[in-house]
């Protein structure tokens, strides 16, 4: 079996690969990739997996503009922490999902599926209901409204207009309007950044999601990076990696 692994995060992709040649020693992996142009391209170029393991959330956009354009020709596991609108999606569609962190019990799950379905995923009805779920998926999607964050013992809400970024620490914190920090309970900022829309929330780095309307000013170095300054708040400097700075300079324009 050829298993293709589409994830971002290099830690997670190790981890992934690890999980998988435990559970299944015999199948050929390939990847990781860790953008939807990188996948789009591998996928031009190369035969059909037999498996697809996909992070719905990656460095240039989301997994689903991947195969909302032509049907992937085979089944996809996504590996996310989506909220329950795609969850429901997801197993109406007979298509798995894991939540991060991946473990290794429901990784096994989701192959042992795969295996009971695979007859299923060679049929080209289903692969193109497959294909109308990513399309429908997209243009229904809501975006959060307001984060519930922590005050000493009470919880109260932050509308998303006054939220200038989110920090990643030991912690996710959310920064609002005035610059004051609170604590969420959220896990990772792969899981904010899901709920947000990408027109006006950048992931700028692994530490930082900022919002589009509370950057003042971007300023880039002799190296090609840039350094986010953010307007009314304090923090430690803000930067995007040179990697990024191209797909940043479009975003922010």
């Amino acid at each position: 079996m050829k298993i293709l692994i589409i994830e971002d995060e290099p830690l997670v992709a190790i981890s992934l690969i690890n999980l998988v040649k435990e559970l299944e020693p015999s199948a050929a992996i390939m990847g990781p990739l860790g953008s939807v142009k990188a996948s789009d391209e591998w996928l031009n170029k190369n035969a059909t997996p037999d498996l697809i393991l996909a992070d719905i959330q990656l460095s240039d956009g989301i997994s689903f503009d991947i195969f909302s354009d032509e049907n992937p020709g085979c089944p996809i596991i996504f590996t996310t922490a989506y909220n329950e609108y795609a969850i429901r999606a997801f197993k109406l569609n007979s298509i798995d999902y894991l939540l991060k962190p991946i473990d290794k019990n429901d990784l096994a799950a989701a192959f042992k599926k795969f295996y009971l379905l695979q007859s299923k995923f060679s049929n080209d009805v289903y692969l193109q209901q497959m294909k109308e779920l990513f399309t429908n998926f997209q243009q229904a999607k809501q975006y959060k409204e307001r984060f519930a964050v922590n005050i000493g013992r009470s919880v109260t809400l932050v509308p998303v207009q006054d939220v200038a970024l989110f920090i990643k620490e030991e912690l996710i914190y959310l920064i609002n309007r005035d610059g004051q920090k609170f604590i969420t309970d959220y896990r990772s900022l792969d899981e904010i950044e899901e709920l947000l829309d990408h027109k006006i929330f950048y992931r700028a780095n692994r530490q930082h999601l900022v919002h589009l309307p509370f950057i003042e000013s971007c300023r880039s170095d002799d190296t090609g990076k840039i350094t986010l300054k953010m307007r009314g708040i304090k923090t430690a400097d803000l930067v995007v990696s040179k990697d990024k700075a191209a797909d940043f300079r479009k975003w922010f324009d």
